[in-house]
């Protein structure tokens, strides 16, 4: 993997702790973190925007960080389009007689390419997974979606999704008319351990679909089994009145079943690296455990939760602990918690912007 440098979000003599889950804290850490580059981006974005390329391992948080910037900079300036949320959601527009017009209608004006938009159409009806949609038709989709809302920053998710797309992501902007829009690579460093603790210990709610972590980010209920001496979240939705979490099939393998996806993912980031002309914005999520106290404060490391059954009383008490993981290198890190990385992604934007 190449370098990705640690970026410094401690400050020297601070000594103010947060509680990074609670919304409202989160808004006083950005504030004291990164105060006055957040208002150097809301000034630029009242009459400018940029093109963000989001490249990462699969469930390496592209999502999740893009929203919170968002939600942190300017939530009205801000779009973030996942490539293959759109994807999935063509399949309900073609079911509708009006909206399925109007697609076929864009995309007759709009896509160019070899495979005919017959057949294009009879694969995502049929659900055909193991069939690549080609680049041109992406870029189409993309279009399309962008075409639909006044003109903003964009962050895409999902493209280039392969190595031969990385040239088409080089002049994406000219393609949606951002010509004279800076654009930029973000790309995500995540250890393999770290997201397949994600995977094995995820929980979701079988009633509203939400998703938590036993290990790492466990609902404010947690139950127990004695029979089975095992310990389970309890949904936080009102709506569900303590509906039981679960684990999804297959989840207890981790990452075995997406090795491939995950080397490939690796090899587009390399690629991307590599290239010239383009700025890219690094984000590291792990930090070696030896000196990480050099860089970032406590709070913003990633815990790791363990329960424990307390006979006398019946109640589960919670503890935890920093989480240690094993990088892709074999060094014992830890893992930083989302806004800490949002830290270092707007302040590294801001540098790209010239702000």
């Amino acid at each position: 993997m190449a370098e990705f440098p640690i970026f410094k979000t401690k400050i020297s003599g601070e000594k103010r702790k947060f509680n990074l889950i609670d919304p409202k804290e989160q808004e006083k850490y950005f504030k004291l973190k990164v105060g006055k580059e957040i208002e150097k981006l809301r000034k630029y974005l009242k009459n400018n925007t940029f093109v963000a390329y989001l490249l990462g391992k699969k469930n390496s948080g592209k999502g999740t960080y893009t929203k919170m910037f968002a939600q942190i900079v300017s939530p009205d300036k801000v779009a973030h389009f996942s490539v293959g949320d759109i994807v999935r959601e063509i399949d309900i527009v073609l079911r509708n007689k009006k909206t399925r017009k109007e697609l076929i209608n864009f995309l007759e004006n709009n896509y160019r390419g070899r495979v005919s938009l017959k057949d294009l159409i009879s694969v995502i009806e049929k659900r055909d997974t193991k069939t690549l949609l080609p680049t041109e038709f992406i870029l189409a989709l993309l279009k399309r979606e962008i075409s639909k809302q006044e003109r903003k920053a964009v962050f895409i998710d999902g493209f280039p999704r392969g190595l031969d797309q990385i040239s088409y992501s080089l002049f994406f902007r000219d393609l949606i008319n951002y010509r004279d829009d800076p654009d930029v690579f973000i790309l995500i460093n995540l250890p393999n351990n770290v997201l397949s603790e994600r995977i094995k210990w995820r929980r979701v709610c079988p009633k509203c679909q939400t998703s938590r972590n036993l290990k790492l980010l466990p609902t404010l209920n947690v139950g127990y089994e004695i029979n089975k001496d095992e310990f389970y979240l309890i949904c936080d939705n009102p709506v569900c009145k303590e509906v039981k979490m679960v684990s999804k099939e297959g989840d207890e393998m981790g990452i075995e079943p997406i090795k491939e996806r995950l080397a490939m993912d690796h090899e587009l980031i390399n690629e991307a690296f590599s290239l010239h002309g383009i700025p890219k914005v690094l984000l590291r999520n792990a930090l070696p455990l030896s000196s990480f106290k050099k860089y970032v404060d406590d709070y913003e490391i990633t815990p790791e939760y363990f329960f424990e059954w307390d006979e006398k009383n019946k109640k589960v008490n919670s503890k935890e602990k920093p989480w240690v993981v094993l990088d892709d290198e074999g060094v014992e890190s830890v893992s930083l918690l989302a806004p800490a990385v949002v830290v270092s992604m707007i302040k590294q934007i801001v540098k790209v912007l010239n702000l």
